[in-house]
């Protein structure tokens, strides 16, 4: 994996999120309640404070250790034990389940993009709504060419739609998924009403 995305509007984290799948993988898993740049900067932060980023590295630490990165100003998190919890466990998983190998999520077996929507469903922290980003992020992004991951990935994977991370590019497509965003909490509010 080496593409140049920019995400973050720093240029160190987009550059460790453009070569590590486990730091885009982890940026995904911390991209609730925060705004999506300091979700995106997290992995940085961790590998800042950790020496290195590694699942079998996170996995390892010590719970209080990896609690203390996450709290340490500036926050990689506004909710620091949680967040290095469920960052632990992605990393215990991919141990698990793929030797440590994030990529192989979306490589193993040449999956198309049902199976690769299903493994990322699968990983703990990843609901249906952040999986289908995600894999939407693998395809317009990072050069995924599962077959069907478009369809898989929903509305999410539309060409020219301004809806999530997987279509943030520069200043201008984060200011519009930014729109996207707030009409959508505006609408549902309303719905509410």
């Amino acid at each position: 994996m080496d593409h140049d995305l920019h995400i973050t509007g720093d240029d160190a984290a987009d550059a460790l999120l453009s070569t590590s799948p486990l730091a885009l993988l982890i940026g995904m898993l911390l991209d609730q309640q925060v705004a999506m740049e300091t979700a995106f900067s997290g992995p940085k932060k961790i590998q800042e404070r950790v020496g290195e980023l590694d699942a079998a590295t996170l996995a390892g630490m010590d719970p209080e250790r990896l609690t203390e990165v996450f709290r340490t100003p500036p926050a990689v998190h506004r909710y620091p034990g949680s967040m290095a919890g469920r960052t632990q466990t992605l990393c215990a998983y991919l141990l698990e389940h793929y030797h440590g190998d994030t990529a192989a999520i979306w490589t193993d077996g040449d999956p198309d993009g049902a199976e690769v929507l299903r493994r990322l469903k699968a990983l703990p922290g990843f609901g249906d709504q952040k999986a289908r980003i995600f894999l939407a992020l693998l395809g317009k992004q990072v050069g995924l060419r599962a077959a069907g991951w478009r369809e898989a990935a929903g509305a999410y994977g539309e060409e020219g739609c301004h809806r999530s991370v997987a279509d943030i590019v520069d200043a201008e497509s984060l200011a519009r998924v930014r729109e996207t965003k707030r009409a959508a909490k505006a609408a549902a509010k309303a719905r509410k009403g």
